[in-house]
């Protein structure tokens, strides 16, 4: 709050009038008018006797506080975003911007100004919006100093956004090194900056890396939700999640391999002696081409070379101590096909 406001305010808490509180200061009601509707200021002189009339301290009257909380600054952005309704951008630009400068130190605050400005202007397709970009960037720029790194990444996005948006794709790119190694945008948006500058093979690459990366992080997920499923002993829903986890394997190019894999995964679930040895004959035969998808043209940019046969055989030496699980396969056991099977 503006002192005005808090003049008003903690002298309603009094229930005191404009002309009490005149007259206990030796000054008129209309220059405490002035104050509360931030017309004029108090002088400096009469900061404390006006603290001490209102029982606050000078930091509560100066409005001083280090850093507003995320509800004060939600509420903030979202009257700024009435006021759009029936204000210019320009009159709800200046307005916040006062605002803005009563804390300069709040990141969050200069966050959150800057993002939902920005945004507002290209939605709404501001005139001479242009006019608006040193203010707007200069902000972002102050952030990418801020101790918090959540702020700092997100003020680096906003500003790859906005020389993306202007086609200004070298500049751009400088501010991907704000962003984590670990975060899989950073290298999405250096296949978009790829893709726009015309190296072609190197897009490819990024992109495929990503595909790579998120197919395992998909199917970890999809593991995981399985493993609940089966806590909770709920077999429609553990199956309908192998089936996902089959059609993702399809849908990335994994291989006939791993397909079967999940087809063995079902059949174990229903106990079915037929598709289970059905399946496990077809992971036997289809063993060496375990990882196939490295040739995938999904992957060809990603130049990923072909594993040594050790790891192929650590693959057999897997599915064979797998048909060896007695407790996995127990309702296999008086099976003759199983027991071929275990005896190859």
């Amino acid at each position: 709050m503006q002192i005005g406001e808090v003049i008003r305010k903690y002298r309603k808490d009094q229930n005191m009038t404009q002309e009490e509180m005149a007259k206990r200061l030796g000054v008129t009601a209309p220059a405490v008018n002035k104050w509360e509707n931030g017309n004029s200021y108090p002088d400096i002189m009469l900061l404390a006797p006006i603290a001490r009339l209102l029982d606050i301290s000078l930091d509560t009257l100066m409005a001083f506080q280090e850093e507003l909380t995320q509800e004060e600054i939600n509420d903030f952005i979202r009257e700024a975003d009435r006021k759009m309704e029936s204000q210019s951008y320009d009159e709800v630009f200046m307005w916040a911007k006062k605002k803005l400068e009563t804390y300069p130190n709040s990141d969050a605050l200069t966050l959150n100004w800057a993002v939902f400005f920005d945004s507002r202007r290209v939605m709404d397709k501001v005139l001479d919006s242009e006019s608006y970009d040193e203010y707007i960037l200069q902000c972002f720029q102050r952030l990418l100093d801020s101790r918090d790194e959540n702020i700092k990444s997100t003020a680096a996005e906003s500003l790859y956004t906005f020389y993306f948006r202007k086609e200004q794709y070298e500049k751009a790119e400088e501010y991907l090194s704000y962003f984590s190694d670990r975060n899989p945008d950073k290298k999405r948006r250096q296949a978009e900056i790829y893709s726009k500058t015309h190296r072609i093979e190197e897009a490819y690459k990024a992109y495929e890396e990503l595909l790579f990366y998120y197919y395992q992080m998909a199917d970890l997920v999809f593991y995981g939700m399985r493993m609940l499923a089966r806590q909770e002993e709920d077999q429609e829903k553990v199956l309908s999640l192998i089936e996902k986890e089959q059609q993702l394997a399809k849908v990335f190019d994994r291989g006939e391999f791993i397909e079967e894999v999940y087809n063995l995964e079902s059949a174990t679930v229903i106990k079915d002696a037929d598709r289970t040895i059905e399946a496990m004959k077809k992971l036997l035969e289809t063993v060496d081409g375990a990882f196939e998808y490295y040739q995938s043209p999904l992957y060809r940019h990603m130049n990923l070379k072909e594993l040594p046969e050790k790891y192929i055989l650590r693959v057999k030496e897997s599915l064979l101590e797998n048909i060896r699980d007695e407790e996995t396969y127990a309702y296999m056991k008086s099976d003759k096909r199983w027991q071929e099977l275990l005896a190859k």
